[in-house]
């Protein structure tokens, strides 16, 4: 890791990281504190915190978009308001799934900028969501760092690639069946 060994450098590195591929940052984040290259508690609060900052980042593009006119053309009057009054009741549950189904965020997110969400609201969801979906894969990508670090020794980063890629899979994969239910 480029920080070293200053934990507020390897803060901002897991922060920039977060913005780019959150899930990959988190696997990553997680092998290097099995590692001993990163404390527990850094790794937490930066993946928590980025994550948080990348929400609120991909809500306010959203909200941003809404004030260009030829954005507001995209969607009828009439059907943004329907989407506005849907929002309202489901927010949290539509910022819960899509935490947890990779590749469905940044257009979940935007729109509920877009869509003018309650911001607070949103921003509680956002981190009610976080905290559990993160804290459940840094969790698991510990056990498989500790496997990996065991197992495949200074192969173990190709291992965790492969972890982040499955993990894709099966988001892209859960986000298909979700859809052919509706």
């Amino acid at each position: 890791m480029w920080a070293g060994h200053a934990p507020l450098l390897q803060a901002f590195a897991v922060i920039l990281g977060t913005f780019v591929l959150e899930d990959a940052t988190t696997v990553g984040t997680a092998m290097a504190v099995q590692d001993g290259r990163l404390a527990m508690a850094t790794a937490l609060v930066a993946l928590y915190a980025g994550i948080v900052l990348g929400d609120l980042g991909l809500y306010g593009i959203g909200r941003l978009a809404a004030s260009v006119p030829w954005a507001l053309r995209l969607i009828p009057a009439p059907r943004a308001a329907q989407g506005r009054v849907w929002l309202e009741q489901h927010v949290f549950r539509t910022v819960f799934v899509a935490r947890f189904m990779p590749g469905v965020r940044l257009p979940t997110y935007t729109a509920c900028g877009f869509l003018r969400a309650s911001l607070a609201r949103f921003a509680l969801a956002a981190v009610g969501a976080t905290l559990i979906w993160t804290s459940l894969l840094f969790g698991v990508s510990l056990r498989v760092g500790a496997l990996l670090m065991n197992h495949l020794g200074v192969w173990r980063w190709a291992g965790a690639a492969g972890f982040c890629l499955a993990i894709v899979l099966a988001g892209r994969y859960s986000a298909r069946v979700v859809a052919g239910r509706e």
